[in-house]
C-alpha cells in the first residue's frame, strides 16, 4: 500500500500519484515548508494516543502474528513525544541562532545567513528497527522537507499507519509526507522518485549504497546511513553484573541492529585467559536467554548447521562453549566480524595495545563499543576507543539503548537535511 496526501491507497495507484507529484512538490515549496512546532505537537499527540490503546485495533494482527511487541511499539512511539522531539531540535540545531546577520571582514555589505530546507528527500529504509522508517520522515520533516519513503520489505504496515495518523491529526502536513511499497527491483520507479529528490537517505550496507549513488542526479545529496558492526571491549576485571547487562543486551536484540553486540573483544594475548572468559560468560549468556523467546526453528537450524560446518572445516584453535540455548566461540585472530545471530556471539583476544592498530582499518564500519572494565580503566580504555574510529562509547547494558538527540553514526541529522542560504542585506 502506499499513502499519499493523507490517504492510503493500493499499489496499482503509485503511476497515477507519481504522475502527480511534480505538480504537488512544486505547491509545497512555494507554501513554504512546515513549522516545527507543527509537527512536534503533531507527534505528540500521535504518541499519547499509541501509549493510550487508541490504535490497538489496527495492530492487533502485528502483535498476534508476533511481527512486532507492545514494548517495541512503546519503545518506537515514545521518540514521537514532544519531550524528546524538542530536545533533539535543540541538540542538533540549537548552537548556533538563524537566523543571523553580520557583515564578514573586508566586505561592502552585510549578509543574512539562514537554515533552510534542501526540499525534497528521498528515504530509502532499513527494516531491521521498528517505526524507523517513520522516524526518519519525522526527522525528514522537522528539518522542513518534503519527505518521499520507500518502504522496506519488513515494515509490515506499521510506519503506513504511524505517518498516516499523523496526519488524520494534522492535516497541515499532508504535502510533505508520500509513502511508496515499492520493491527494490521496480528500477524504473525508484529513478523516477530519485530524480525528483534533493536529498537520498539511504539505511543500509554497501549495496544499497552504491545502487543509490547509481540512481542519485549529479546536484542530489546522498545521505547514508550505512550498516555499521558493534562490539564488546572487556577486561577480566568486568563484574558479573556488567556482563550480564551485555548478555541481555546480545539476546534481546538478537544481534540484528547496527549497535548490537556481535563479539567480545577481550585485553589479553593469551589464549587461556580468553577460554577462562568464555567459561565465565558462556553460562551469564545462556541464562539471561531464558528471559526472551527463542528464535524460530528455521533460524535455529541455520545456525546450529553454520557451527557444525566450522567444526567440520577444523579451524585450529577454535572453541565453542555452548549452552542450551547461546554459544560463545573463542577464535584465535582478532578479525571484526558478524556473529551468528541470536545469542551466538564469538570472542577474542586483543590487548589494549593493540587496540587502536587492529581496530582502526574497520573506521568506516565501526559504531558502538560496549566497554566493560574496572571504574579505574574507563578513562584510558574510552580513550583509545576512541581513536579506533567507533561513534558510540557505552556500557555493555545500554549499547543500544535508544537516546534523545543522539547523533546517527557520529553526525546529527538534521544538519544533513538541511542547508545554509546567504542573502545580501539591502
Amino acid at each position: 500500500m502506499i499513502l499519499s496526501r493523507g490517504k492510503i491507497l493500493p499499489p496499482e495507484q503509485t503511476g497515477e500519484t507519481l504522475a502527480h507529484l511534480p505538480g504537488w512538490i512544486a505547491e509545497a515549496c512555494a507554501a513554504g515548508h512546515p513549522d516545527p512546532e507543527c509537527v512536534i505537537a503533531a507527534c505528540d499527540t500521535l504518541a499519547r494516543r499509541v501509549a493510550a490503546g487508541e490504535y490497538d485495533d489496527a495492530v492487533k494482527l502485528m502483535l498476534v502474528d508476533g511481527i512486532v511487541a507492545r514494548k517495541q511499539i512503546d519503545q518506537a512511539t515514545a521518540f514521537f513525544c514532544r519531550e524528546n522531539l524538542e530536545f533533539k531540535l535543540k541538540t542538533e540545531l540549537g548552537a548556533e541562532q538563524f537566523p543571523v546577520r553580520e557583515t564578514p571582514p573586508g566586505t561592502p555589505f552585510a549578509i543574512e545567513r539562514r537554515l533552510a530546507p534542501l526540499g525534497v528527500l528521498m528515504h530509502i529504509a532499513a527494516g531491521n528497527v521498528d517505526a524507523l522508517p517513520a522516524y526518519s520522515v519525522i526527522e525528514g520533516l522537522l528539518a522542513g522537507n518534503i519527505n518521499l519513503l520507500k518502504l522496506p520489505q519488513s515494515d509490515a504496515g506499521l510506519s503506513v499507519l504511524l505517518l498516516a495518523a499523523l496526519t488524520e491529526i494534522e492535516p497541515r502536513l499532508l504535502p510533505y509526507i508520500y509513502v511508496f511499497d515499492t520493491p527494490s527491483s521496480d528500477l524504473e520507479t525508484l529513478q523516477r522518485l530519485a530524480n525528483l529528490a534533493d536529498g537520498i537517505v539511504v539505511w543500509g550496507g554497501d549495496d544499497a549504497v552504491q545502487a543509490v549513488r547509481r540512481m542519485a542526479s549529479l546536484n542530489a545529496r546522498v545521505i547514508e546511513w550505512g550498516h555499521k558492526l558493534s562490539f564488546a571491549y572487556a577486561t577480566m576485571e568486568a563484574s558479573d553484573e556488567a556482563l550480564a547487562g551485555l548478555a541481555r543486551q546480545i539476546v534481546s536484540t538478537r544481534q540484528l541492529l547496527c549497535s548490537s553486540c556481535q563479539g567480545i573483544f577481550v585485553d589479553t594475548e593469551d589464549m587461556g585467559t580468553l577460554f577462562r572468559f568464555c567459561e565465565r560468560f558462556a553460562p551469564i549468556l545462556d541464562r539471561e536467554a531464558e528471559a526472551f523467546p527463542p528464535p524460530d526453528i528455521g533460524t535455529q537450524a541455520q545456525i546450529t548447521l553454520l557451527q557444525y560446518t566450522a567444526w567440520l572445516e577444523g579451524q585450529t584453535g577454535t572453541r565453542l562453549f555452548s549452552g542450551k540455548r547461546t554459544s560463545v566461540t573463542a577464535g584465535q585472530d582478532s578479525t571484526l566480524e558478524l556473529s551468528l545471530t541470536c545469542g551466538n556471539c564469538w570472542a577474542k583476544r586483543l590487548p589494549r595495545r593493540k587496540l587502536v592498530s587492529v581496530l582502526r582499518p574497520y573506521k568506516g564500519y565501526l559504531q558502538t563499543a560496549g566497554l566493560l572494565c574496572a571504574p579505574s580503566d574507563w578513562e584510558t580504555l574510552s580513550g583509545l576507543l576512541r581513536y579506533t574510529g567507533v561513534c558510540r562509547i557505552r556500557r555493555g547494558e545500554h549499547m543500544s539503548l535508544p537516546m534523545a538527540g543522539e547523533a546517527h553514526d557520529g553526525e546529527f541529522a538534521l544538519r544533513r537535511y538541511m542547508k545554509i542560504i546567504e542573502t545580501e542585506v539591502l
